[in-house]
């Protein structure tokens, strides 16, 4: 603003105050109070929105949901009306109607079986062998006599995994058959986990009881808040239930619940209030600042900042907007870099075995003359060792494959002593080179542990491979130690190697950190294992002392499915 010569500078400055308190006042007051009663409505109108959403959302789903369960439970009532009892004791007749029900419904049934009035399984179609399983006082069986037709809870039963049941009655010479056929659990979890609310919504079903019958994509917390409130409030039918409570962290959090399959279930959904009004919160924050800027530009408008202000805004966004890209672009390349380095690590010991075993048959038939029984015995077991390391090799492709389809490997009952001696004999070359002797002090009669083969596997050898390469070159032992206690397994590797630095310990799981020399390590091994034994249930410790050896200790728990005193207790509720 330049000054007029013929007045003074005093008389400038008091016009210029006086104008820009006018405008303040008369422009900035009328905006103020109209922008405070616009987004009052616009929040209770938006508010409405989200509740409405979230009521047609829980409708549409739960709709969905009885449909299939009506679906599947009509699929068996044709299927005992259509069939006579005695057809329904053929488990051949059995296995092709299942054939036909999984062809026609992509693998939702997995299996199908007829129960006597006694509760005696005396046929069976699918993967399990049940026939003559006695169900006899189960609480499923007695809700399913008290209804002509009946749906189950999810529970997990003789098969020890979650999965539920649909039955219907047939009646001959006043006695009660069931007909009853398993539906696939996680086809049906999957009706539910998809549905996605927004970034932090999520659905998932309870029973009246307050049990999980399908599993939340987050951890929910029924015992106290905004659930037990709900759990104890008689939903109507028809009807959606929505409540804003704190969650047990303080978030601010939408729970909304409406009635399923006759009211006996409970389909639910959780999502916090920031997500759900992500775009009330970002009008808000756009009408501040336009308010702000509105008001700066007004009273500075003579003094022309406010382009001046504007422009450098526009600069602060514009540089953050290309750190941020580059953020995203450095963790992309990250994280692309630790998963090549993570394959290449775990494929190196399958291997490095294999070339081992060829270098050892080539060996062994340079001999001059006939092989010897003996010769071909020791080609035919490393011929064997090379085949299994390369059904290890699939194994950890098909890890990989699982990793990117977001898919965990199988968990089966493992033998911790057999897994041990299978290990053993895959490194005895390796040491028998390195002049380290392997001994092992095996516990017997340990219960198995539910795990992946292959996983544990890797574990037991990366600890192995990681003592025998503790050692020095004038040779040292390595023991493999298991035992149980309170229910627990316990796995020690211990060696007699350089020992780890007592600063060190602190940080011998963390991705990428080694102590080994540049080139022979990547870093991964130990951190692999701890994910591994983490994602187990188990934990994994460490003791060492610098140049006296060091000791690693795996826990994990037993299969429980194995214990006596739990298959008593599974018996005695026959579920």
């Amino acid at each position: 603003m330049r000054l007029n010569p013929s007045r003074p500078n005093r008389y400038y400055r008091a016009l210029t105050r006086n104008l820009v308190l006018f405008v303040v006042v008369v422009s900035l007051l009328p905006l103020l109070f109209t922008g405070a009663i616009l987004l009052y409505q616009f929040e209770q109108a938006y508010q409405s929105k989200v509740e409405e959403h979230l009521e047609v959302l829980l409708k549409k789903h739960r709709r969905t949901i009885d449909a299939f369960l009506h679906d599947r439970l009509a699929d068996i009532r044709v299927l005992t009306r259509s069939l006579t009892v005695a057809q329904m004791k053929d488990s051949s007749l059995l296995q092709t109607k299942l054939n036909l029900l999984r062809e026609e419904y992509n693998g939702v049934f997995v299996d199908l079986g007829l129960v006597d009035p006694k509760g005696l399984q005396v046929a069976y179609a699918g993967p399990f062998n049940l026939i003559g399983a006695n169900y006899a006082g189960a609480k499923w069986l007695e809700r399913a006599r008290a209804d002509e037709y009946f749906i189950s809870n999810v529970f997990a039963g003789f098969r020890g995994s979650p999965h539920f049941i649909v039955a219907a009655h047939k009646r001959l010479n006043g006695q009660d058959w069931l007909l009853k056929a398993t539906i696939d659990f996680e086809t049906f979890n999957a009706l539910v986990e998809n549905i996605r609310i927004g970034q932090t919504g999520f659905v998932f079903i309870l029973d009246r009881k307050g049990e999980l019958q399908t599993k939340p994509r987050q951890e929910v917390v029924l015992a106290s808040g905004a659930w037990r409130e709900i759990l104890a409030l008689p939903l109507k039918e028809g009807k959606v239930t929505i409540i804003e409570q704190a969650d047990s962290l303080d978030r601010e959090t939408i729970y909304a619940a409406a009635s399923l399959k006759n009211s006996s279930w409970i389909i639910c959904a959780q999502q916090e209030r920031s997500d759900a009004f992500m775009h009330l919160l970002r009008a808000q924050q756009a009408a501040l600042v336009i308010f702000v800027l509105g008001g700066v530009a007004i009273v500075l408008v003579s003094l022309l900042l406010a382009r001046r202000l504007v422009r450098r805004i526009a600069e602060a966004d514009s540089q953050k907007e290309a750190m941020n890209e580059k953020m995203i672009e450095a963790g992309r390349l990250a994280s692309i870099g630790e998963l090549a380095a993570g394959i290449a690590h775990e494929i190196n010991n399958p291997v490095a075995i294999m070339v081992e075993e060829a270098g050892w048959i080539e060996d062994l038939m340079s001999d001059d003359g006939p092989l010897s029984e003996e010769t071909l015995a020791e080609i035919q077991r490393a011929v064997q060792q090379i085949q299994e390391q390369g059904d290890r090799c699939k194994q950890i492709t098909y890890k990989l494959l699982s990793f990117a389809r977001k898919t965990d490997p199988t968990v089966k009952e493992v033998s911790i002593n057999r897994l041990v001696e299978e290990v053993i004999g895959l490194v005895s070359q390796k040491s028998r080179y390195g002049g380290v002797k392997i001994i092992t002090d095996l516990s017997a009669g340990l219960p198995p542990v539910a795990a992946s083969p292959s996983e544990l596997q890797q574990v037991l050898l990366n600890l192995v491979n990681n003592a025998v390469d503790a050692i020095e070159s004038d040779g040292g032992t390595v023991e493999v130690i298991t035992s149980q206690e309170q229910g627990d397994i316990h796995l020690t590797v211990t060696d007699t190697g350089i020992g780890i630095a007592e600063s060190n310990l602190a940080r011998i799981f963390d991705p990428f950190y080694t102590t080994k020399p540049v080139g022979q390590g990547t870093g991964l091994g130990l951190s692999i294992c701890y994910g591994i034994i983490n994602k187990l249930g188990g934990e994994i410790k460490v003791t060492s002392v610098k140049g006296k050896g060091s000791a690693f200790t795996v826990t994990l728990p037993a299969d429980q499915n194995n214990n006596p005193a739990s298959a008593s207790a599974e018996q005695a509720e026959q579920s």
